[in-house]
């Protein structure tokens, strides 16, 4: 195929922030159809794209080559299935499935039908992650011994009238924040051997977990680097989003990659400077180099949400490797499920 044939499965904020921008201007791609089931959102910005009223409109157009399963959690495993069973490569959101046992089927029915099944990690992107790993792979700290990961977010009520806050359609921080946040330490350091959690409902009235402390024990990549993976809806003064230290010295970051807010205020991906971070901004380095010690802001490298989708033209086009196979991030999906188990019977849980 020479232009990616899209469907969209919804246009939440998901669809309108996160993948509708990034396909649209993804010259490989073409927008074609959009689940809306009563409203028409999308008819302003993406005139081009055939508004749908149900999913099986995606599912039986022959013309559908790639189909974004980008619905409520609870529905990730049966779309998914349903797409693949149409034979249509798909895209789905995080958290990939609710339990290990159904992404390993979907994994499985993707490889019958010789399709492609990506889960759309796109916080790999990230600026900060990017430097983090530009850091790590210069091993500018020495030898790490310590990563901490938080996602700070504050609002102190239970946002009404929304899945993700009832629990009925899945939901909860550990899915949400925690998919991005596992997934990036286990592209770092590897699988874990072993999960210890502790989970919490802070909120006044709260139904899912809105905070989660996360351990990740024995990387397969570095054994013996100590892993915390945080996140919180009551952290109105934001700790940093990231805290690296070694035995050379210290990597602390503050605030979060800017391509979301950007995308929230009607930026068009691929602008000039798009994901670039000022100096202000900037991570604060304070180690050693050639004996000599430094403390100085390190230059972030820009953030690029739109490399997810261009690794999806060049995996399906191109044949080149697909970043983001679902077996890959299977183990998300492992190590939630484990910290569930952790949290619930107060004890590390072995993932071997």
């Amino acid at each position: 195929m020479e232009i990616i044939k899209t469907g969209l499965a919804a246009f939440g904020m998901s669809g309108q922030v996160f993948h509708a921008p990034f396909i649209s201007t993804n010259p490989h791609f073409k927008l074609c159809k959009i689940v809306e089931r009563t409203k028409e959102l999308s008819k302003a910005r993406y005139p081009q794209a055939t508004i749908v009223r149900s999913f099986n409109e995606l599912t039986e157009d022959p013309e559908i080559d790639l189909i974004v399963v980008n619905t409520p959690d609870s529905t990730h495993y049966e779309y998914t299935r349903m797409a693949l069973e149409a034979g249509k490569n798909v895209v789905v959101e995080k958290p990939f499935t609710s339990t290990t046992e159904q992404g390993k089927e979907l994994i499985a029915l993707s490889e019958q039908k010789g399709l492609m099944l990506s889960v759309y990690q796109n916080r790999r992107w990230d600026a900060d992650f990017l430097t983090v790993r530009d850091i790590l792979d210069k091993s500018l700290l020495g030898r790490l011994v310590e990563y901490e990961s938080t996602f700070a977010r504050y609002r102190n009520f239970i946002k009404p009238n929304t899945w993700k806050e009832t629990g009925v359609s899945g939901g909860g921080l550990t899915y949400n924040l925690g998919s991005h946040l596992i997934d990036q330490a286990v592209q770092l350091f590897g699988m874990p051997e072993a999960v210890f959690a502790d989970l919490g409902v802070l909120r006044n009235g709260g139904k899912v977990d809105d905070y989660f402390i996360i351990h990740l024990l024995r990387p397969s990549l570095a054994p013996d680097v100590k892993i915390t993976l945080k996140a919180s809806y009551l952290m109105r003064e934001a700790e940093p989003r990231f805290m690296l230290h070694g035995t050379l010295g210290s990597y602390v970051k503050y605030g979060v990659d800017k391509q979301e807010a950007a995308l929230l205020a009607g930026e068009i991906p691929g602008n000039p400077n798009w994901g670039e971070e000022s100096e202000q901004e900037w991570g604060l380095l304070h180690t050693e180099m050639n004996g000599k010690e430094i403390c100085r802001k390190y230059p972030g490298i820009s953030g690029n949400y739109g490399g997810f989708y261009q690794n999806i033209y060049e995996h399906l086009c191109l044949g080149k490797t697909l970043k983001t196979h679902a077996q890959d991030i299977l183990n998300v999906i492992r190590i939630i499920e484990a910290a569930y188990q952790s949290h619930r019977e107060t004890k590390i849980v072995n993932l071997k």
